[in-house]
């Protein structure tokens, strides 16, 4: 038997109902759909033949029937209709996206300060994304009123919009258009990746919407420049003025005023392919501002592709056993936390 297009319009009408009613699939249903023009008796038929075919089931007797295993792959494969997020959809995924960082930051924060009270040393810590993002698919939607909606899923299952104003030659076929373009050459690529030389060669393809590429490829640079930065707070640095060697008021002043983000932004860099805990003694530093100073540091897993680090900065003279054990137990704690199942929230006045 041969796997006709009337065949496959069947199967797909009963895998699309089945999976919306979780009830076998009769041919009256069938019939009944808007787009299907055939008679019950010729559903019928073509049931029988799939179900012959192994792309059916029969629950019971007198059921409908069911997609089979060959069935909703023959589906996936080739049938089932693509999907596009609606604009809530994609609203409520950014929202749970941006709730979940804002958590990420504040805990940084105080965990840099616990760090810092455990230590007495100024510390670090650090959220941030394993490997670099990229955009798996671009979705142009229409949004009417002369926009459209620039919808990027990227590889680190991510999903970020942005409304964009239409030029007034552009409409739905256009964006059709560009949106298969972008799909076919723009995808799984590195912000260094979006090079000029690609950009034009889109733009030359692209026809009437060829003004929009500029638009949308810099967005997709900074959504993915963003994605791959870096959460990092730090804390203590006063701490310093505790330790003998920082007695010296000129020397205690050049070294707080070299304690902020930008002195400490390349010591991440140092972890990332690093195991256990790191000790960078004086000139080993990458900084040459914390040539005179040790910096200990360690990993802890935050979920959700983030990598967390804490760290520490003080004299040389630093007591490194009861640092890295400190450190060692708040990254077995954090990775701990992070990755602990959240516990569902009661009704208010339910006691567990």
């Amino acid at each position: 038997m041969e796997m006709t297009e009337r065949k496959k319009k069947v199967l797909r009408s009963i895998a699309d109902l089945y999976i919306r009613t979780a009830e076998p699939v009769g041919s009256k249903a069938i019939a009944e759909l808007p787009d299907m023009n055939y008679s019950s008796a010729t559903i019928r038929n073509e049931m029988a033949e799939l179900t012959a075919m192994g792309y059916l089931e029969q629950p019971h007797t007198s059921a409908g029937r069911i997609p089979s295993a060959a069935g909703y792959r023959l589906y996936v494969d080739e049938l089932m209709a693509e999907y596009r997020l609606s604009i809530d959809e994609a609203h409520s995924i950014n929202t749970a996206i941006e709730e979940k960082m804002q958590r990420v930051d504040k805990m940084m924060e105080r965990v840099a300060k616990l760090v810092s009270q455990a230590t007495d040393l100024p510390a670090i810590s650090v959220a941030a994304r394993q490997g670099g993002a990229q955009v798996k698919r671009f979705d142009l939607i229409l949004a009417g009123s002369g926009s459209f909606i620039l919808v990027l899923m990227l590889s680190n299952e991510e999903v970020v919009n942005k409304l964009i104003k239409l030029p007034l030659h552009v409409g739905e076929s256009e964006l059709k258009l560009l949106s298969a373009l972008l799909n076919a050459t723009m995808i799984d690529l590195y912000p260094e990746e979006f090079t000029a030389n690609l950009m034009e060669r889109v733009m030359a393809s692209a026809g009437a919407a060829a003004s929009l590429v500029p638009v949308i490829v810099e967005f997709a640079v900074d959504t993915l420049n963003r994605s791959a930065s870096t959460n990092m707070a730090v804390a203590g640095q006063a701490r310093l003025l505790h330790h003998p060697e920082y007695r010296d008021i000129d020397k205690a002043q050049r070294m707080l005023t070299t304690l902020d983000e930008d002195t400490l932004s390349n010591l991440p860099a140092v972890m990332q392919n690093a195991n256990g805990t790191q000790v960078l003694v004086g000139p080993e530093n990458v900084a040459a501002e914390l040539k005179d100073t040790s910096v200990v540091m360690t990993k802890f897993d935050i979920g959700d592709g983030l990598q967390g680090m804490i760290g520490v900065v003080g004299p040389t003279r630093m007591d490194y056993a009861k640092v890295t054990a400190r450190l060692s137990y708040f990254a077995e704690s954090l990775s701990k936390m992070f990755n602990k199942p959240e516990q569902p929230q009661l009704p208010t006045g339910t006691e567990k």
